[in-house]
């Protein structure tokens, strides 16, 4: 990938797609396409069959798909598994079939078990039962690693998948009904923090662990692999270390200035008990993320109260 190859980031209004924009655009690529959804319907496959065979680009990050927390993922199941398989097929068929050279198909942890061991390395994909509350997400997003794997194999196309940890940062949703943990608990701090009350409701046991990468990290990843033509393979991207969501929340309470105290709603459900990747992969190429919680969770703090002002 060179600084005029024709790049073309589906999804590129989402919170990783723009990231990517931004990285691409600090590194000095000039040849960069995108199409807002009501120029192109990703699920519209003669459309999208169309506009690759058009624009013919050199390279695609695909980081188009339909995103959400538990509560979206477990109400919303059919939309997140027909609309997720629609996209990554008619994107990757519609790419061999126009002649790209690189992708990078984006999914997401929860594509490993439930209950695999910790940390999770890339060959536990398919060795145990999906969560139940994200199942037709984590199917789809299997789907279009074993996709990108297949087309590898019967066409020798250079398609590889990237497997981020929990993303946060600009452009995030922050509606409470579907939005993940994180950009959930800076809105519900901030909200209560202006109405001086004295207790922020946290979802489930506080228990669970998660990690966390902020996503222009994750951005720096994906050009990392592409730039260093990393043709094939999955690839765990995130921090190495996780919190549990107590901490988590009273870390959130510490930035966004709320000083009251945490109830937890044991009615709503934890999800997976805890879910850390294993990075090494990503190491021994010569990444890791840079940007700590506490600063990551900074940024976008300021980045919610420049669209909430």
């Amino acid at each position: 990938m060179d600084k005029t190859s024709k790049i073309y980031v589906a999804g590129h209004r989402g919170m990783v797609g723009s990231a990517i924009l931004r990285r691409l655009a600090s590194a000095g690529y000039t040849n960069v396409i995108t199409r807002t959804h009501a120029d192109l319907n990703l699920v519209d496959q003669a459309a999208t069959v169309r506009f690759l065979a058009e624009e013919k680009p050199d390279y695609i990050f695909m980081a188009a798909a339909k995103v959400g927390g538990i509560h979206a993922n477990n109400t919303y199941r059919a939309e997140f598994l027909y609309q997720n398989l629609m996209i990554e097929t008619n994107i990757v068929h519609a790419a061999w079939q126009a002649g790209v050279q690189g992708m990078l198909f984006l999914g997401s942890s929860c594509i490993y078990p439930r209950d695999c061991p910790q940390p999770i390395r890339e060959d536990y994909l398919l060795t145990g039962p999906l969560e139940q509350t994200n199942e037709p997400y984590a199917i789809a997003k299997i789907a279009g690693v074993k996709l990108c794997e297949s087309y590898n194999r019967q066409y020798g196309t250079q398609y590889a998948s990237a497997m981020p940890t929990n993303l946060y940062g600009p452009n995030d949703s922050y509606d409470l009904n579907n939005s993940h943990v994180l950009p959930a608990l800076i809105r519900k701090a901030h909200e209560a923090k202006i109405r001086g009350e004295k207790e922020l409701v946290v979802w489930g046991s506080g228990q669970p662990m998660r990690e966390f990468l902020y996503v222009d990290d994750m951005a720096d990843a994906c050009v990392f692999l592409m730039e260093n033509q990393i043709s094939e393979g999955l690839f765990n991207i995130g921090t190495g270390e996780d919190v549990t969501i107590r901490q988590l929340a009273e870390t959130v309470m510490e930035i966004v200035g709320f000083e009251g105290g945490i109830v937890y709603d044991i009615s709503k459900p934890d999800g997976t008990p805890r879910k850390l990747l294993n990075v090494d992969r990503m190491k021994a190429l010569g990444w890791q993320a840079r940007t700590s919680l506490a600063d990551g969770i900074a940024k976008a703090y300021a980045d919610f109260r420049s669209h909430a002002a």
